[in-house]
């Protein structure tokens, strides 16, 4: 058999508005470290018979507000010593997100790989897997030497991509190749309910990135939309290609770039949408079910706080029939319930327990089902007020699988109205909806992009400079040869 490789393993995922003043905290993560990353089977691809696996730390938070400092800072002290534990090394495999923010700190991740590449040195190479939602800095690009992104929004390629990500460092320490990273910054920031792959123009942006991984020395081409809720310099959607051939690698990132660019104008919304009033009438009027309603401002997974009772409100107001709201963040109304007991019937008020700017609904409820968690933050009501039933969390979280609604002995299929927090909808509520409308409603993942405050974003960005100009650049990785 061939040495053993030495592969260190660890990462942080998480996605950050700078518009939520939620800030995400240590206990907010769910962590793995050491044997326990090793055991989860989000990492169960990586056992090879020549490969000696280092597990270090990974922690992964329902996206919010920045991450913490303090908590930040501790996750990556733990890592490092973790890291400077398993020397020496042969490679590195980090399995982040992209679109991190630490509060007062613009480059999260470059920070992160950056002292990861300072505790190995120059001649480890480091992969890594993001989701095409992250963001990219050329600091980023040049402590890496191997990049892979998901192709696919919503979702369903995430296994696959960090498959990817880590069967190229196998590839480079089993063969000696040493590829490297060149990217073309795209001056246009969309949000991801405008750039599904699953829509026009981007299915076809994405459905042509495997024919590019065939061409000569390419051993990964992606194509970055960028975070558009966060406002900081680096944000932008961007072409990244992993290559050993360095001419091809600029052609490619080149093309890549371009063609996003010519389309920029085309990305839509793949649903209808519109104003939340605008889509209660149309939902009146649908006599098919169920029908799925996304709240998009105030979606937890693209970094919404979760705790609006803004669409409860109209609702009521409506007085409509036979709802499902899954689900509002209120940990002070979750107690109450607990408190009330199953069956029992008690005011409560309902959202902004977290942002007080979100809406607060104040009405007779009666409590249907509790379910306990883990330790009490995991807590869960679910209550009805008319004929409205409607999950409260103890804790931020989204309600996008199936599992989700099974857990509290309900069927989102044999409701009329499904409101879910969320923009596009997920992999598993999708093939449901019947159909599925998304409300534009206010929120810190607004979907009015140019109407988001951007002071520290770079100038000529579309759509807040409709009159952009760009002609694409690629540029290498430091680590690049030559």
């Amino acid at each position: 058999m061939s040495q053993m490789k030495r592969i260190a393993v660890g990462g942080i995922h998480t996605e950050c508005s700078t518009y939520n003043p939620v800030l995400i905290r240590a206990e907010d993560f769910h962590v793995v470290r050491g044997d326990e990353l090793t055991a989860y089977d989000y990492f169960s691809f990586l056992p090879e018979d020549d490969v000696q696996i280092l597990p270090l730390l990974h922690a992964r938070a329902v996206p919010g507000g920045p991450v913490d400092r303090p908590a930040y800072e501790g996750f990556k002290a733990d890592l490092l010593a973790r890291l400077k534990a398993a020397l020496p090394l042969d490679g590195v495999y980090l399995a982040m997100h992209g679109a991190m923010h630490v509060d007062g700190m613009w480059d999260a991740e470059g920070d992160w790989i950056s002292a990861v590449r300072e505790v190995i040195g120059p001649d480890v190479p480091i992969s890594v897997s993001y989701d095409l939602h992250g963001n990219v800095s050329q600091r980023i690009i040049d402590q890496i030497d191997m990049f892979a992104a998901y192709r696919t929004a919503p979702h369903i390629d995430v296994r696959e991509t960090m498959e990817r990500a880590w069967n190229m460092l196998l590839r480079c320490l089993r063969t000696g190749e040493r590829p490297f990273v060149t990217w073309a910054k795209i001056p246009v920031l969309m949000p991801g309910e405008r750039s599904s792959t699953e829509d026009a123009p981007a299915d076809a942006l994405y459905a042509a990135l495997p024919g590019h991984d065939t061409r000569p020395g390419i051993w990964s081409a992606d194509q970055m939309v960028g975070y558009v809720w966060a406002d900081e310099p680096r944000g932008t959607a961007c072409a990244v290609v992993t290559a050993t051939d360095r001419s091809e690698a600029e052609a490619v990132a080149t093309e890549l770039a371009q063609a996003y660019w010519d389309v920029r104008a085309d990305f839509a919304f793949g649903p209808v949408t519109g104003p939340l009033d605008e889509m209660l009438d149309i939902a009146a009027k649908t006599e098919t079910a169920p029908l799925i309603l996304a709240e998009s401002g105030d979606n937890p997974t693209g970094g919404g706080v979760g705790d609006n009772g803004l669409v409860l409100d109209a609702l009521i107001q409506r007085d409509w029939q036979d709802a499902l709201i899954a689900g509002i963040t209120d940990a002070p109304a979750v107690d109450a319930a607990f408190a009330a007991g199953e069956g029992a019937e008690l005011e409560l008020t309902v959202g902004g327990a977290l942002d007080p700017k979100s809406i607060r609904v104040a009405a007779p409820f009666k409590v249907l089902t509790l379910v306990e968690g883990a330790g009490g933050a995991f807590r869960q009501a679910v209550v009805r007020t008319g004929g409205i039933t409607v999950v409260l969390a103890a804790r931020r979280r989204p309600y996008h699988n199936i599992e989700d609604f099974t857990l509290l002995g309900l069927d989102p299929k044999t409701v009329s109205l499904l409101v879910v927090k969320s923009g596009y909808l997920s992999p598993e509520l999708a093939p449901i909806a019947n159909p599925n409308l998304m409300a534009l409603t206010e929120g810190v993942v607004n979907q009015d992009i140019p109407k988001l405050e951007s002071l520290n974003r770079t100038p000529g960005l579309y759509p807040w400079d409709p009159e952009a100009r760009f002609t694409p650049t690629p540029l290498r990785s430091a680590r690049a040869p030559g």
